[in-house]
């Protein structure tokens, strides 16, 4: 993995080449060298900022910045300023490079390939990105029947995402014809909370595709279905990742969009070219994120009708019969999905032997959110941060949700170096601003509550027939066996949009927004 030294040593403070530059310019980034070689990085940003402010289109100045704050663990500062030096110089190789170098270092390698390729097509006799992507290969793999390495279309990656695991699918006419594997590697330790679904996920799953002797001699499957439930932003899809870094195995995300498609027929292949894929390249993961919207339940009332109707009626059969696949020869391929509604996925699926285990990830606890903002701030320049504060003042706030505030935080501190020319620390004022910040605040999970009460939450109505009252029940989606199931969950849902649940998390979010 690459870190500061690395990034040092693979792309040097580059020699100023532009003709032309104002000389006071040029001696702020001479000066910015001189400190960036002793390893004074706040002088050496000083200086490159400085050339920058007397020279707007100075690339090179840009870029040493850039390596500065990469050095330094920056990266939001260090992308704006590689992104300017690719504008100014389409060309360059070193940009493309260090952005992979940062992708590479937030483990997300498909991002990191793209980016070396992208510095390898316009120096083909660059090295280091020669070297790079060789790293990158071992990690990441294409199934298309053609090496990696290989020149053309089979090779390449999609442009980088936002988000570490992401790769789009080749689809031909609604076809997919390309399975992409991925290798992750995040650990449990990265994942905050959640101690006993990691000791479950680790025995149950890790276990197994690590120690497959193992579960052979006591007669355990070699493989399972399981559903990850819970509240949007809680953290499924990343302790997915989670499970692929700790085993090491392959993992292929099927993404519902991708999957199911108008044309008859085009659907049931594409489940099927993912399966097969995966019992090919066993051990596997096979993860459906929001598999409410792929395995909705049939006849019921949330497919639609006409056409839409019957192609999501088909998708669930085949999905039941690739699922029953996996059941009769279950060798190391494991099948996860995530939903936030459970209640909607057709009842086939949930049985045993399918997405027989299910999983609740609760919203974090106070203790939880702590170390979530330790972990959102860590990269940036914090300094006399409240933890107990901020966790009071997100009573009931997702990990999304904490992300995001954090975030949005260190615009403050990063706005203000702009404008002044002058670093500051990222501190609680910046923090609290945002919480405080209607607009940019809020709790993403509270209008979910709301939202699902509904769905899960039976209530008496009351009519008048004939001049008589009638009152009438009317049951929420879960049937008796759902409601024991999710016991936990819809306990989450009625706790938290009752009236003095309401008011409690207002207050002590107040509380901790203007007093304490």
């Amino acid at each position: 993995m690459a870190d500061g030294n690395d990034a040092k040593s693979a792309v040097d403070v580059k020699e100023e080449k532009r003709p032309g530059v104002n000389p006071e310019a040029k001696d702020h980034w001479k000066k910015g060298n001189g400190f960036f070689e002793e390893s004074k990085f706040e002088e050496a940003i000083k200086e490159f900022t400085e050339a920058i402010r007397i020279d707007k289109d100075y690339a090179d100045a840009y870029f040493n910045r850039a390596l500065t704050e990469r050095v330094i663990n920056d990266f939001m500062s260090a992308r704006a300023d590689l992104e300017k030096v690719i504008e100014l110089q389409p060309k360059s190789a070193d940009a493309p490079l260090l952005i992979g170098d940062m992708a590479e270092t937030n483990k997300d390698m498909l991002g990191a390939r793209y980016w070396y390729e992208k510095a390898l097509s316009n120096n083909p006799e660059y090295i280091e990105a020669k070297n790079r992507l060789e790293r990158i290969d071992a990690l990441v793999h294409v199934d298309s029947g053609v090496p990696t390495s290989a020149k053309g279309s089979a090779g390449k990656m999609a442009a980088p995402s936002t988000k570490p695991m992401e790769q789009k699918e080749v689809i031909e006419e609604g076809q997919i014809k390309k399975v992409a594997f991925f290798k992750s590697e995040i650990k449990f330790k990265d994942v905050i909370g959640l101690q006993k679904v990691k000791k479950y996920l680790a025995e149950n799953v890790v276990l197994a595709m690590k120690e497959p002797a193992l579960f052979r001699k006591y007669g355990k499957k070699l493989g399972m279905g399981l559903l990850l439930y819970g509240p949007p932003g809680v953290g499924k899809t990343y302790l997915v990742k989670a499970i692929a870094g700790e085993s090491g195995s392959n993992v292929i995300i099927a993404r519902v969009n991708q999957i199911v498609d108008m044309y008859t027929g085009n659907t049931d292949k594409n489940l099927h070219a993912i399966f097969e894929q995966a019992r090919k390249n066993a051990p596997c993961i096979i993860f459906f994120d929001e598999l409410d919207a792929l395995g909705v339940k049939r006849g019921g009332d949330g497919g639609g009708g006409g056409d839409n109707s019957s192609a999501m009626r088909l998708a669930v059969n085949q999905f039941l019969v690739e699922m029953s696949g996996v059941e009769s020869n279950p060798e190391g391929i494991y099948v996860i999905g995530a939903t936030n509604n459970p209640w909607d996925i057709d009842p086939a699926l949930k049985r045993s032997g399918r997405f027989g285990d299910s999983i609740y990830l609760k919203p974090p606890t106070y203790e939880d959110r702590k170390m979530l903002f330790r972990y959102y701030t860590r990269d940036k320049p914090a300094a006399g941060l409240n933890l107990g504060r901020l966790s009071r003042a997100t009573m009931g706030y997702s990990p999304a949700d904490i992300e995001r505030i954090a975030d949005k935080a260190a615009m403050l501190p990063l706005l203000h170096e702009y404008t002044q020319h002058k670093q500051r620390k990222y501190t609680m004022r910046d923090v609290m601003s945002v919480l405080r910040d209607q607009d940019y605040s809020g709790s993403s999970l509270d209008e979910w509550y709301s939202m699902v009460k509904k769905d899960v939450i039976s209530k008496t109505e009351t009519s008048i027939v004939d001049g008589k009252k009638q009152e009438v029940v009317k049951e929420g989606k879960l049937d008796a066996q759902e409601k024991i199931l999710y016991k936990t969950m819809v306990g989450d849902i009625k706790k938290n949009t009752t009236a003095w649940r309401i008011k409690l998390k207002e207050f002590i979010r107040w509380w901790a927004l203007h007093l304490f």
